[in-house]
Order: structure tokens, then C-alpha cells, then sequence
């Protein structure tokens, strides 16, 4: 390894010569209120099949998105631009318009930027050797020729490196548009096309002929106040009561409990998270329709998911391919701003601005993703079919796909107050999408380096468990039943009253 100190808040552009597979690292040095902090960026070389030395072209803007950003390398644009019909069927599949020649004309263009400046910068090179060849020679003239040269040259550069800078924004921020592309068996069209992949009838022993929505028997039984909550916080938010909060408590252990039993390892993550982050792991932070809550004057959010610091974790690693697949699991606070959602459906606790969940997430080899995302449904199965309600899997339509997945499978549970099914949990493939964004990879036994896959699934969304559970364990009484695995998180209650 070998690193290029700058001294000062200011990059230039310059050229870094390495030999594959190593990396160089770009450390800045800044003196703050006599506080004199280093600021080291890492960057690996890519592997060559060629003998000949790698040269990357790194300009001031290069490295601020280093500094700011996981990675800016969000596509594979060799294989997009060799296969742009199978990217503009998966694009009509999805009901999306997105400019994908364009696209492949600023790939490009940047490619012929960066060939260009490439050329410059070694004509430089040689100028500056030949400067120093004949410095101390009585060819004054030719000295000032190539003086002179040197100048044009290096003005040249940066001017390409201006309209580069340019084009590599734009092919950002186009590129960022580009889905995953969609697993075979995903059914085509919209929401309606989801298909129905197993029913699962209940197995539970409650008997009411009366049903209840959820909203009634939290009050009648003292379990939630939404009133209070909107004069505190506003509307979508809500105070859980009485036996209601010792649930929440109940399904988090439970769940927790379960999963870390089927050899996830559990953590703890944090609420807030760096804007790119987000934007990495697929959602948007910016915009009317965005569904995150952004802090102002800072670059962070709210995770509307513990998918995201999860994901984040492993940013910018190069793990061992033996190490894989890892299986991690988080209890998290959600925050969504949920934009455009209104209607009697939506009331009460089924969507709201602030929850509870309990969120897997697994790194894989490309080759396991597909076996572990029916892990991941088996083991959501094994849960909700262990408290008793009915519930269906689905395989959700290509416009129902977010950009990251590839694949996703919804579970619904019936909710009586509803008279219909209602999602309590998914679980999705994103193949390379997110770990291309987060630089999370693996090197395998031959010495290569590939992008991880990475899986997430939902193990417990505590507010839409909570309304299954009282609508479906109603009681003639009026009680609710405790389905029997957590009646051991709730002192051994049998019921809530």
C-alpha cells in the first residue's frame, strides 16, 4: 500500500499508478480549532488480466463522492449497454419510463473522456521527463517549447476534467433511475397480478361470532390512544396502553428470540442514518413523494427500516467468501411519512408514522440468494403459523417491485375488521443492487472479487401483529386470547381483559 498525503481542504487532479490487486488510500489533513484530524479514503484497484499497471484518473470531485458517498459504481455498464433490450423489457414490465439510450450515450461519452484525458496526461508525463532530461543543458529554447506545451496540456486536462465531472453527475443521477432486474417467475403487471402462492387456515382456538376491528377494542379495552397521540405528535401517531404495550414488548422478544435461534446474529442499530445510505439501499430521500423523514441542516435520516443500517454495515468491505452467508437480525424504530395514504383502511394502527419491527437481513453468495429467500419465507411461516391466524403468501407483480428488488414475497394475514387479507411482512432478493451501491464484496478462493447479494425480510411489524392478533383472538367475552408462544413474554397471561 501506499498513500498520497494532501495538506490543506483542497483537492487537485492527479493520476495514481498501482499494481493489481492492492489499493492506495487519499488522506487529507485538516487542522479545525487547532484540532488536527486525518480523513483516509480507500479505493481498490481493479483486478487486470493484463501485466501492465492500472492508472485512475482521480479528480477533486472523485474524492469528495469518496468521502461523502459508499460508491458511485451502481451499474455493471459493459453488461447494461451489451444487453439494453433486456433492461428496456424489464423497464416496460415495470410500468417505468426511464431514458436508458441516454444513458448509454453518457457511459460513452465519459469512457471517451476519460481515454482522452488518459492520453493528455501521459503526453504531460513525458514532457515533464523531457524538461527534466535537459534542465541543466544550454537548450533554453526547446526548454521554453516544452514549458509552453505543458501549459496547453494542462489546461487541456482540466477542461475535459470539468465536462467529466459533469457527465459522470448526470450518469449518476440517471443510472440511480435503473431498477434491478426481475426474477423470471415474478408475475407481470400490476397489483392485481399478484399470485397467490399457499392459504394457510388458522389453527387457534378463539371462537367469537362477533368481529371487531382493532380500533374498537383498543378502546374498549383500554389498549390505545390515538387522541392523545395526535395532540402530541399529530395524526398517524398513537400511545399503546395496558396489555398492548407489554405485547409490543412481547412480539420484539419473541421474534428476536426465534430468529437468533435459527443462527441470525442479533444487533442493535441506529434510528438515524447518512442521507447516501438510504439512497444506496434503494429508497428515496429527496423529493415530494419520498417517504423518509430527513433532519434538517444535517445529512441524515430516519430509517424508515432497520434494512438500511443494516445493509450499511458491511459498507466498503471486502469479506472472505467463507464467511458467507452472513444472517443478521435488528429491532428497529421505523419512520415514514407515509405520503398519498388516506381511506378507512389506513386508520388506527395498520399505517402510521412511527413503528416497531423486527428486520432480517442476510449477505450471501450470488449462487445462495435464491435458496435463502425461501429461508427467509419458511422461517416468517414457521412464526405466523406457530401463533395460528390465517394468512396467504403471494408473489408480487413486476409494478409492485421496489427498484431494488428482484423478487419479493408478501405474507397477508386475515383481518377480521378489514373483512379482507392485510400485509404483515415480506421478504425480498435485491442480487447485487444494494451491495453495488454500498461496495460491500467477496473474495472468493481464486483470489476474485464479486458483489455480495443481499436479502431482506420482515420477522415481526409489531402494529399490524398487534391488530392480527386482537382481531383474530377475539373471545364471546370479549376478552382477546394470547396466542400460546407468547404467553411466556407476557407473564404467563392466557388473556387480555
Amino acid at each position: 500500500m501506499f498513500v498520497i498525503s494532501f495538506h490543506g481542504s483542497s483537492y487537485s487532479s492527479f493520476m495514481v499508478r498501482s499494481s493489481s490487486p492492492k489499493y492506495f488510500s487519499l488522506v487529507e489533513k485538516r487542522t479545525i480549532y487547532g484540532c488536527t484530524r486525518y480523513h483516509i479514503c480507500r479505493f481498490w484497484t481493479r483486478k487486470r488480466t493484463t501485466p501492465s499497471p492500472l492508472w485512475y484518473c482521480v479528480t477533486e470531485k472523485t474524492v469528495n463522492s469518496a468521502k461523502s458517498a459508499p460508491t458511485r459504481n451502481i451499474l455493471d455498464f459493459k453488461y447494461f449497454c451489451d444487453h439494453l433490450e433486456l433492461y428496456r423489457e424489464n423497464i416496460r414490465n415495470r410500468g417505468l419510463q426511464i431514458d436508458l439510450d441516454g444513458i448509454k450515450s453518457l457511459y460513452n461519452k465519459q469512457c471517451e473522456l476519460i481515454s482522452r484525458i488518459q492520453q493528455l496526461r501521459k503526453e504531460r508525463n513525458q514532457v515533464a521527463e523531457r524538461l527534466k532530461n535537459i534542465a541543466n543543458t544550454s537548450l533554453a529554447e526547446e526548454s521554453n517549447l516544452y514549458k509552453e506545451r505543458g501549459k496547453i496540456l494542462k489546461a487541456q486536462v482540466a477542461e475535459l476534467e470539468k465536462q467529466l465531472e459533469t457527465i459522470e453527475e448526470a450518469l449518476f443521477l440517471e443510472a440511480s433511475k435503473v431498477p434491478n432486474l426481475t426474477h423470471p417467475k415474478v408475475p407481470i403487471g400490476n397489483e392485481e397480478q399478484a399470485r397467490v402462492l399457499q392459504v394457510v387456515p388458522p389453527t387457534h382456538s378463539a371462537q367469537s361470532e362477533q368481529k371487531y376491528n382493532h380500533l374498537l377494542i383498543t378502546e374498549s379495552l383500554d389498549l390505545a390512544d390515538f387522541e392523545s397521540a395526535a395532540k402530541v405528535s399529530g395524526q398517524k401517531f398513537y400511545y399503546l396502553k395496558n396489555a398492548a404495550a407489554l405485547l409490543e414488548v412481547a412480539l420484539i422478544n419473541w421474534s428476536l428470540n426465534h430468529v437468533v435461534s435459527k443462527g441470525f446474529t442479533p444487533l442493535s442499530t441506529p434510528d438515524l442514518v447518512r442521507t447516501e445510505v438510504v439512497q444506496a439501499c434503494g429508497f428515496q430521500p429527496r423529493g415530494e413523494a419520498s417517504q423518509i423523514y430527513r433532519v434538517e441542516e444535517s445529512d441524515l435520516c430516519l430509517v424508515g427500516t432497520a434494512e438500511i443500517p443494516l445493509a450499511g454495515y458491511y459498507m466498503n468491505r471486502i469479506l472472505d467468501e467463507q464467511s458467507l452467508p452472513i444472517r443478521m437480525v435488528a429491532f428497529g424504530h421505523c419512520f415514514r411519512k407515509e405520503v398519498g395514504s388516506a381511506g378507512q383502511a389506513s386508520k388506527g394502527l395498520y399505517r402510521v408514522h412511527q413503528f416497531s419491527k423486527v428486520e432480517m437481513f442476510v449477505l450471501c453468495n450470488p449462487c445462495q440468494s435464491d435458496v435463502i429467500l425461501e429461508e427467509l419465507l419458511n422461517i416468517q411461516m414457521e412464526m405466523f403459523s406457530s401463533l395460528g391466524f390465517s394468512y396467504r403468501v403471494l408473489d408480487m407483480p413486476s409494478q409492485d417491485l421496489g427498484n431494488p428488488a428482484y423478487r419479493k414475497l408478501d405474507v397477508e394475514a386475515w383481518m377480521p375488521g378489514r373483512s379482507s387479507f392485510g400485509e404483515i411482512s415480506s421478504a425480498s432478493n435485491c442480487t447485487d443492487y444494494q451491495s453495488r451501491r454500498l461496495n460491500i464484496r467477496y473474495r472468493d478462493k481464486q483470489g476474485d472479487i464479486h458483489y455480495v447479494h443481499t436479502l431482506n425480510a420482515t420477522a415481526c411489524a409489531i402494529p399490524r401483529m398487534i391488530i392480527t392478533i386482537l382481531e383474530n383472538f377475539q373471545l364471546p367475552n370479549g376478552k382477546i386470547l394470547i396466542p400460546e408462544p407468547l404467553q411466556s413474554y407476557m407473564g404467563n397471561r392466557k388473556t387480555i381483559e
